[in-house]
């Protein structure tokens, strides 16, 4: 369980330069979402969660990991994720699988017709992404998005209970295979 942190005696009012920067932020980042969902729901018939989804499992050895691994990693709760999967089992993107080992767990598996989507939604929206992000960005504002954005993270993501070094900072590893602009 989070620790509870307690509140200062004297609120740390934000000052005005501090209150234009969250409220830009987070108008930024509300317009941004909604409008990639938007287009999403436009060019590919499928919500920006789904995407996701599809994202996350495409990253997985085999397209497969826990469903309760899977919650964990896209924040989500189980009921939202077990909703999310059972909609995208009706599309035939995804399958459940029990674990073989332990009778309490089940498997989310990236189908190849959900690959195959996830293929064919991908360059509409890293196109999205690329137009209203880092077109409007020099490559020194990319490298400050990045860095304020993990400033921001990491202790979020630690607290949280993620493994930051199983994390990827920067891009994969692996290599880019354009299917990362979730």
């Amino acid at each position: 369980m989070p620790a509870r942190t307690t509140r200062p005696p004297t609120p740390r009012w934000l000052t005005d330069s501090e209150q234009r920067a969250w409220r830009a932020f987070v108008m930024a980042s509300q317009l941004l979402m909604e409008q990639l969902d938007r287009e999403l729901q436009r060019d590919a018939g499928m919500s920006h969660a789904y995407y996701g989804i599809l994202v996350a499992l495409s990253e997985q050895p085999a397209r497969t990991v826990r469903m309760t691994d899977l919650a964990r990693l896209l924040r989500y709760s189980k009921t939202r994720l077990s909703e999310a999967v059972a909609r995208l089992e009706a599309r035939g993107w995804v399958v459940r699988q029990p674990c073989p080992t332990d009778r309490r767990s089940t498997f989310a598996v990236l189908t190849d017709n959900g690959f195959a989507a996830l293929e064919s939604a991908a360059p509409g929206h890293v196109e999205g992404v690329r137009r209203h992000v880092f077109d409007r960005l020099t490559p020194e504002q990319v490298t400050q998005l990045r860095d304020v954005c993990e400033a921001i993270a990491a202790p979020l993501m630690e607290a949280a209970g993620f493994d930051l070094e199983a994390c990827p900072r920067h891009s994969r590893t692996h290599g880019n295979d354009g299917l990362t602009a979730t």
